[in-house]
C-alpha cells in the first residue's frame, strides 16, 4: 500500500485512533532499532589562541562509564590507537610536534603481549597549530579510535572548528619557507629531512608486523595504570631480598648491638634505632628525588622504549649479574665510606645520619643492582614512581634496624651468617641475568632484526633457569661459596620450585602461550613458528600453504577454517549446506581475541565451530583499501573506502549495531537463525554454547 492509497483508508476508519497506533508502532521500531547503536563517548572541540599565530585545538571527550578509549600511543599489535587527521591543514596551518594527551592509565594486556594505553571518564588531546593563511575560517579535523567494555566500537567523529573572529592572523611564511631563507641567508646547508631528536625531544620507535609500537614524548606522554601500591610492594620484596645478602644481613645484629649498648636508656637505644631506620629510609627517598629530578617524571619511561637504552641496560644488568655470580665486586671509593664513618663519630642525629650512609656505601655491592634495576622499572612508569619504589625498598631495609632495637632479645632467633647469604646474592644473580634478556628483546623487536625470537628467548630462559636448579642442588658451585656436606632444606625446596618453571618453559618451544611469564618473552607472532610447531596455534595460515583448503579459506585460531570474505565464505556454505556463521571482528579487539582464547577454545564448542559451520571472520579495522570500483559512499554520505568500512557499513546495516566482538548464524540466504537472540556478543561459554546449538538446529 503506498502512502495515497494508505491517506484514503485512513479517511473511511477511525481516523485518529489508527494514526496514533501507527505513529507509536513505527516510533517504536525506531527506537528498538536505533537503541543498539552504542556511542559511549561524547566530543566537543575548541580552539585557543595561544600566542603570535599558534593556536592549540582541543578536543575533550565525556566517556561513559565502565567503557575506555585507547590512546594514540596505545603500541601496534594491540587495541586500535586513536588517529588524529586534519583535514584542510595544505595551505592553511601547520602541525607543532603531536598532539599531547590528558590523563591516561597504561595496563599489560596479556592477549596482545603490550602495554595498552587508554582513557577512562574524561579524554583531553590538544594540538598546537601555527596558522598561515590569515583567511582561514575554520579547521576541519576527525579522529578515529576505539572505544571498548565488554565489547569494541571502531568509531570517528568529524569536526569543524571556526576560528574567533578577533584572531588577528597574519600571514606569515611557512616553516619550510623559513628553513629555506635561512639556509640561502647564511649559506649553510641545512638536511631539513633529518634531525636527530635530544633526550628531551621525542622519541619515535616503530615495530612493524604486529610487533609493538609506541611514539612517547616527554610532555605528552601518558600518566601509568600501574598502581604505586603495586610499585610498593614490589621494591619491598626486593628490599627484602637485599637484607638477605651478605652484604647487609651481618650488619644487623652489630648496628643494633651498638645502638642498645651506646645508649643510657633502653628508651634511647630504641630512638636512636628509629632514627637510623628512617635515615635509611630518606636516603633511598632523597636517591629516588634525584633520579626523577634529573631525568624528569617522564624521560626514563620515553627512554624505556629506545633501541640504544635498551642495549645498554642489558650491559649493565649482564654487569650486575657477573658481580652476583662473584666473578668481581661492584664497590663505591672506599674514601666515600671513610668520610662517612668520620662524620659518624660526631654523635646525635646527624652522627645516626651518617651511619645510615656508611651503611648504603658499604653494601653498595649488594643493593646497587637491585637499586638500579628498580629505579628504571619503577621510573619507566613515570611520575613519582622512582620516589614510592625507593620508599619500598628502603623500607623494608630499615625496619629490621627498628624491630630489633626495640626487641633486642629476638636478635638471638636471627640465623648465622654463612654460605646461604652467598646463595641467595647467586639467585639474585640467576634472576639479573634472565631480565637482562628482556632488555636485549625489546631492541631486538624494536630493530626487526629477529635475531632473539621468541623461541631463543625462551631457550635461554631454560638454560639459565636449569642451571639455576643445579647450582641450588649443589651440582654447580661458584667461586664464594662454603664447602658443604649436604643441602637445606629450604635449598630443596626452592630447587624443586625452579626445576618446576623450568619443565614449564619447555613447552612454550613449540608454541605454548606461557601465561604466567607472557610479558617477558617476544609476542607468539614474532617467533620461527608463529602458529606452533605444525601450524596449530593460535595465528593464521595462508591457504597456499595448506592443501586441500578452499579457494578463500584459512586456518585461524585453534585450526578453525575461516573466510575473510563474505561472498567466499557464502558461496563455500552452500557448496557443503552447511549454515553460516558471522564473526565481526577486529586485529584490535581484546575481548574478540579473548572468546577465542577462552569460549572457542572449550572442548564442548571447538568441534562445533570446526565441523558444523562455516566460519566468516570479517574484521572491521581492516585498513587494506578496497579497489576503486568497490568504493561508495552510503546514505549518512559516509566513504567506504577500505575492507574495513565495508564491513562496519555491513554490521550497521543489517545488524544494526557497532560493537565487537558480534556473531550472527544465518541460512545461506542471509537470514538470522536465532529467535531468541538473533545476535550473541561478550558471552560465557554455556550461553555462548546453547545459542550455537539452537542456531544450528533451526537450520537442519
Amino acid at each position: 500500500m503506498n502512502f495515497t492509497q494508505y491517506h484514503q483508508t485512513i479517511l473511511s476508519k477511525n481516523v485518529w485512533t489508527k494514526t496514533i497506533l501507527l505513529f507509536l508502532f513505527f516510533f517504536a521500531a525506531f527506537t528498538t532499532v536505533n537503541a543498539q547503536m552504542v556511542e559511549p563517548v561524547k566530543w566537543t572541540s575548541k580552539i585557543e589562541k595561544k600566542s603570535g599565530n599558534n593556536a592549540v585545538i582541543i578536543f575533550e571527550g565525556t566517556i561513559d562509564k565502565d567503557w575506555h578509549v585507547y590512546s594514540q600511543f596505545t603500541p601496534d599489535g594491540g587495541p586500535l590507537a586513536l588517529e588524529i587527521s586534519f583535514k584542510n591543514q595544505k595551505g592553511n596551518y601547520e602541525l607543532v610536534g603531536k598532539a599531547k594527551e590528558g590523563k591516561t592509565k597504561k595496563a599489560f594486556n596479556d592477549i596482545f603481549g603490550v602495554d595498552e594505553i587508554f582513557f577512562e571518564g574524561k579524554a583531553r588531546i590538544e594540538q598546537e597549530i601555527t596558522i598561515v593563511n590569515p583567511n582561514l575560517k575554520t579547521v576541519e579535523a576527525e579522529l578515529d579510535y576505539q572505544v571498548c567494555k565488554e565489547v569494541c566500537i571502531n568509531s570517528n567523529k568529524k569536526f569543524t572548528i571556526a576560528i574567533p573572529g578577533n584572531f588577528n592572523v597574519a600571514a606569515i611564511p611557512t616553516v619550510s619557507e623559513v628553513k629555506q631563507d635561512e639556509t640561502k641567508r647564511v649559506g649553510l646547508a641545512i638536511d631539513t629531512a633529518v634531525k636527530t631528536p635530544t633526550a628531551s625531544e621525542k622519541i619515535e620507535v616503530k615495530k612493524t608486523d604486529n610487533v609493538a609500537a609506541e611514539v612517547v614524548n616527554e610532555a605528552e606522554k601518558p600518566a601509568s595504570s600501574r598502581s604505586l601500591s603495586s610499585i610498593f610492594f614490589i621494591a619491598f620484596l626486593s628490599g627484602f631480598a637485599a637484607l638477605l645478602t651478605p652484604c647487609v644481613f651481618p650488619m644487623i645484629p652489630m648496628t643494633v648491638s651498638f645502638f642498645t649498648k651506646q645508649s643510657k636508656s633502653r628508651a634511647k637505644g630504641i630512638r636512636n634505632a628509629i632514627i637510623y631506620g628512617l635515615s635509611i629510609i630518606a636516603i633511598y627517598v632523597i636517591l629516588g628525588l634525584i633520579v626523577t629530578k634529573i631525568f624528569g617524571a617522564d624521560a626514563l619511561n620515553a627512554l624505556s622504549t629506545d633501541v640504544w637504552f635498551n642495549l645498554i641496560f642489558f650491559v649493565i644488568l649482564i654487569i650486575f649479574a657477573t658481580s652476583f655470580l662473584g666473578a668481581f665486586e661492584i664497590m663505591l671509593p672506599n674514601s666515600w665510606a671513610n668520610k662517612a664513618d668520620q662524620q659518624a663519630d660526631r654523635g646525635g642525629i646527624i652522627g645516626i645520619l651518617f651511619m645510615a650512609l656508611a651503611l648504603a656505601i658499604v653494601s653498595f655491592s649488594c643493593t646497587g643492582p637491585i637499586v638500579g634495576t628498580l629505579l628504571v622499572e619503577a621510573a619507566s612508569n613515570g611520575g613519582i614512581a622512582p620516589v614510592v619504589g625507593m620508599l619500598g625498598f628502603s623500607s623494608a631495609l630499615a625496619l629490621p634496624f627498628m624491630f630489633f632495637a626495640m626487641f633486642p632479645g629476638y636478635l638471638n632467633s636471627l640465623p648465622k651468617s654463612g654460605g646461604w647469604l652467598n646463595t641467595v646474592k647467586v639467585v639474585l644473580g640467576f634472576l639479573e641475568l634472565a631480565l637482562a634478556f628482556k632488555f636485549l628483546s625489546n631492541a631486538d623487536l624494536v630493530l626487526q632484526l629477529h635475531f632473539l625470537e621468541r623461541e631463543v628467548f625462551i631457550a635461554i630462559w631454560i638454560a639459565i633457569f636449569a642451571a639455576l636448579t643445579l647450582y641450588l642442588f649443589g651440582k654447580i658451585t661458584l667461586p664464594h661459596d662454603s664447602p658443604m656436606q649436604h643441602i637445606s632444606v629450604g635449598r630443596l625446596y626452592l630447587g624443586l620450585l625452579t626445576l618446576v618453571f623450568t619443565m614449564y618453559l619447555v613447552p612454550g618451544l613449540w608454541g605454548a602461550p606461557l601465561k604466567l611469564i607472557s610479558a617477558f618473552p617476544p609476542p607468539p607472532q614474532y617467533s620461527e613458528s608463529p602458529f606452533g610447531v605444525g601450524g596449530s596455534g593460535n595465528g593464521t595460515t595462508s591457504s597456499g600453504t595448506i592443501k586441500g583448503l578452499p579457494e578463500g579459506a584459512e586456518l585461524g585460531p585453534h585450526g578453525i577454517m575461516v573466510f575473510h570474505d563474505y561472498e567466499d565464505g557464502v558461496a563455500y556454505a552452500k557448496e557443503i549446506n552447511k549454515p553460516i556463521m558471522l564473526d565481526f571482528t577486529g586485529y584490535a579487539c581484546v575481548n574478540c581475541r579473548k572468546m577465542e582464547n577462552n569460549v572457542w577454545s572449550d572442548p564442548t564448542v571447538l568441534p562445533i565451530l570446526k565441523n558444523d559451520v562455516v566460519l566468516i571472520s570479517l574484521y572491521v579495522d581492516d585498513k587494506r583499501e578496497l579497489p576503486k570500483e568497490k568504493q561508495f559512499v552510503t546514505k549518512a554520505g559516509d566513504k567506504i573506502i577500505t575492507v574495513g568500512d565495508r564491513w562496519t557499513d555491513f554490521m550497521i546495516s543489517k545488524y544494526k549495531t557497532n560493537t565487537q566482538p558480534l556473531y550472527v548464524i544465518t541460512d545461506l540466504e542471509g537470514n538470522n537463525l536465532n529467535s531468541s537472540k538473533p545476535t550473541i556478543s561478550y558471552v560465557s561459554t554455556a550461553e555462548y554454547l546453547h545459542w550455537l546449538k539452537e542456531g544450528i538446529g533451526n537450520f537442519r
